[in-house]
């Protein structure tokens, strides 16, 4: 249902909505009209031939007990006398049957009618349709009077008459009733058109201004007419925009100035911590010939403070992403030795601890830096909130759709940990920077940019990174970055 309501379209259905109106008041217009027309019809022919045929069988005279001989000329005179139109009359008196035709008698007299005739000393009338002919039936007992006393002589005269000359009349008034709708509706799809158009204009000027908010054309406006609900939806349409350009500037312009101000931060951080480091070098190598208090004071002053390089290292880094001043500086490489020289460069080179599977003769055109922090940051979390072992693998994919001169596959590098996986309402926020799984987890060893500066360094080189969990057990990190053809690394 809903789907096809979805392909009829708003103009389709305000035309048919507008038709459907202008039927429904025809036809209810009509069907009035033909039920007054046609009661107005009727009752003109009834009360015109029971008027006529009770004043007949009031000045009907004849003899009791009734003789069928003498009865019979009557009936036919009153029979050529009959209002509209001409009658023909039945009389009935105990079990004598008489009419001014030839059957004594009628089928379309009913058992309903003779009982009104016998228990109304002005006895009754009835439509009745016999074989789709309709019929105008009437029953008047013939009566004496003397005074206010009414008896009943036991002869009761009955009256049928075709309706055939009102029927007829009726069924033209439907035929024209139908005749004059469908052209009326024929005319009604004209305003109908028009007014669907005066609908749908400023429906397409908001959907056309809604595309270009949503593709970040803040500014734009649409162009208010005349003074109706839809004047009054492009109003407050401009005002929301109004509101939301001011909004988003003033976001934009706070999230700059934050950028900012972690990048200023981190500048004038850099020199003094450089100072800082060396003399807690210095310090963290006397350590040994110092008292042991003093000396897990040093130590834990070089701690600290190698961790706050870190972090003021990579707020710098994330500070050249937000400002879009990281370059790729891009060399042809072989992929396995530049990732054993990383884990080679950090020691993590104990099987216990990590373990490799990496294919010789891979090559590739990287970022040696970028890719060896993208490799270091993956390894080091897995080791930090994963378990050992830790398994990197390389490997080279084709491309999905069988690519081309210049698409030459995927280079695939998995960090693989043995821990028990991340958890699922933590996996979509796992790149976001100092994000933290665990609320009450307030330091951790790293500084809470690693996993974002990792997904920015593969996105510079064009590749996609994911983290998911392993049907056996672990987290694993996927990095694919798209393998260069010849033509795009010379």
């Amino acid at each position: 249902m809903s789907r096809r309501k979805a392909r009829i379209g708003l103009r389709a259905r305000l035309v048919l909505a507008f038709l459907l109106v202008a039927a429904v008041s025809a036809v209810t217009t009509a069907a009035l009209t033909y039920r007054a027309a046609r009661t107005a019809i009727l009752e003109q022919a009834q009360d015109t031939a029971v008027s006529s045929f009770r004043e007949r069988v009031q000045k009907l005279g004849t003899s009791f007990p009734v003789e069928p001989r003498y009865l019979r000329p009557q009936l036919q005179g009153m029979a050529r006398q009959g209002k509209p139109r001409t009658w023909v009359v039945f009389a009935e008196y105990g079990s004598v049957r008489v009419s001014s035709g030839d059957s004594p008698v009628s089928t379309v007299i009913t058992p309903e009618l003779r009982h009104a005739a016998f228990a109304h000393p002005r006895g009754g009338f009835q439509r009745v349709d016999k074989n789709g002919v309709p019929w105008l039936t009437i029953a008047m007992p013939a009566v004496f009077q003397t005074g206010k006393t009414v008896r009943p002589t036991g002869l009761v005269v009955y009256a049928v008459m075709r309706l055939d000359e009102e029927d007829a009349n009726v069924r033209a008034m439907v035929i024209a009733a139908r005749d004059g709708a469908v052209p009326g509706l024929a005319v009604a799809l004209v305003p109908a058109l028009l007014a669907a158009r005066s609908v749908l204009r400023p429906v397409r000027d908001l959907r056309k201004a809604a595309r270009n908010m949503g593709s970040g054309r803040l500014d734009t406006r649409i162009q208010v007419k005349g003074s109706d609900e839809l004047a009054d939806l492009a109003r407050t349409f401009n005002e929301s925009a109004v509101e939301l350009e001011r909004t988003v500037g003033e976001l934009r312009a706070a999230e700059a100035r934050a950028r900012r101000f972690a990048s200023d931060v981190s500048h004038e951080l850099r020199t003094p911590l450089a100072g800082m480091l060396a003399v807690t070098e210095v310090l963290d190598e006397d350590a040994a010939h110092l008292a042991p208090d003093t000396a897990a004071a040093v130590r834990l002053i070089s701690a600290e403070t190698g961790k706050l390089a870190v972090l003021v290292e990579d707020l710098m880094e994330i500070s050249r992403f937000d400002a879009r001043a990281a370059e790729l500086n891009t060399d042809e490489v072989d992929v396995t030795q530049t990732i054993r020289k990383t884990l080679a460069s950090r020691h993590w080179t104990d099987p216990a601890q990590v373990v490799t599977d990496l294919p010789d003769g891979i090559r590739a055109r990287l970022d040696p830096r970028r890719f060896d922090v993208v490799i270091a940051n993956l390894v080091g979390n897995a080791l930090r909130h994963g378990s050992a072992p830790v398994v990197v693998r390389l490997r080279t994919e084709p491309h999905g759709d069988g690519g081309g001169a210049k698409d030459a596959g995927w280079l695939v590098t998995e960090v693989a940990d043995s821990g028990p996986g991340i958890p699922a309402d933590v996996l979509p926020h796992i790149f976001e920077r100092f994000y933290k799984a665990d609320a009450a987890r307030t330091r951790s060893a790293g500084s809470g940019l690693g996993l974002a500066i990792t997904l920015e360094n593969v996105r510079l080189h064009g590749g996609t990174v994911r983290a998911a969990n392993s049907p056996a057990g672990g987290a694993v990190f996927t990095v694919e970055i798209p393998l260069r053809g010849e033509e795009e690394t010379t």
